[in-house]
């Protein structure tokens, strides 16, 4: 059976990837609120901040693949 993302998925996903799959919108409301402040649409192409926003949501990403059978 094939389930849908939710928007908030969708935005982990994107976050965590660099993978847009669904409104960039909902991404970068996650991404500030990962950050903890506002971000510019400039800083996410920058290295260091990619690295910093990968570790802030990994832990979201890994919940989203963990299988409800684990």
């Amino acid at each position: 059976m094939t389930q849908k993302l939710t928007r908030e998925q969708a935005a982990i996903i994107g976050a965590y990837t660099e993978i847009l799959c669904g409104p960039f919108s909902d991404m970068h409301e996650y991404i500030e609120e990962k950050m903890g402040h506002p971000v510019w649409t400039h800083e996410m192409v920058d290295p260091a901040f990619v690295a910093k926003l990968k570790e802030k949501c990994k832990d979201d990403f890994i919940s989203i693949c963990a299988s409800e059978d684990d």
